[in-house]
């Protein structure tokens, strides 16, 4: 498997699935990034590479067609001087060149059209490997937002499962009788003060009703002896 279908390979992975079995999403996508980037890296020297060899065999090719047409002129020069024999030699050689130039044309543009794939599929390959940068975040994002959601239901579970609340009710109702009977005691202290008050001004009525009584019991007891007197 080449570096460009290992790169397709990784971004084709399901995120979503590494994330839940990861114990920390952020790092883990961090990682994958910096992996991405380090296989695209190494897609790039590749790619390099087979554009190196593209411009070898463009150079070979030309050579060997100015080599060619060298040996053309050569056999032209030949034919003028009269020399029909070194004309046939300096045409086969041109021949043996132009039959190179060929091969190396014909393999260049093989490695054209390669390097030409090679360059649109390393250009996709980064445009996914910054589209997912770009997505890094919002995944993070979701996998944050999941474990407070996580947290937060476990920690209403704990709570109904320990009766913490029924527990606060409890103290409440408590809190709520303490309250009442102070005000109760509170009521009760203000009735006795009141009744004590009013005992005093009824024993105060009484003593003087008792006064009264006394004088006229005295006054009725003097008349009684005055009576006798007179008799």
């Amino acid at each position: 498997m080449g570096i460009l279908d290992r790169i397709r390979t990784v971004l084709k992975a399901n995120i979503n699935a590494l994330i839940s079995k990861a114990e920390d999403p952020e790092k883990m996508l961090n990682q994958l990034i910096m992996d991405m980037n380090e296989q695209l890296l190494e897609a790039k020297k590749q790619v390099a590479m087979a554009i190196a060899d593209e411009k070898k065999l463009e150079r070979q090719a030309l050579e060997n067609k100015s080599q060619g047409e060298d040996w053309e002129k050569k056999a032209m020069l030949a034919v003028k001087a009269g020399k029909d024999d070194l004309a046939k030699e300096a045409l086969v050689r041109k021949q043996e060149y132009d039959g190179y130039a060929a091969s190396f044309q014909k393999e260049f543009d093989s490695q054209h059209a390669a390097v030409e794939q090679l360059k649109d599929a390393l250009r996709q390959l980064q445009a996914k490997i910054e589209e997912a940068s770009r997505k890094k975040n919002l995944l993070v994002a979701r996998a944050k937002r999941a474990e407070a959601q996580k947290q937060i239901q476990q920690t209403m579970g704990s709570l109904s499962a320990n009766s913490s609340f029924d527990t606060f009710d409890r103290m409440a109702q408590k809190v709520d009788q303490v309250e009442a009977e102070a005000e109760a005691m509170k009521e009760l202290g203000e009735v006795t003060a009141d009744q004590k008050l009013e005992d005093k001004f009824k024993e105060l009525e009484s003593s003087d009703q008792s006064s009264d009584k006394l004088l006229e019991d005295l006054k009725a007891k003097m008349g009684q002896i005055e009576d006798k007197d007179k008799k």
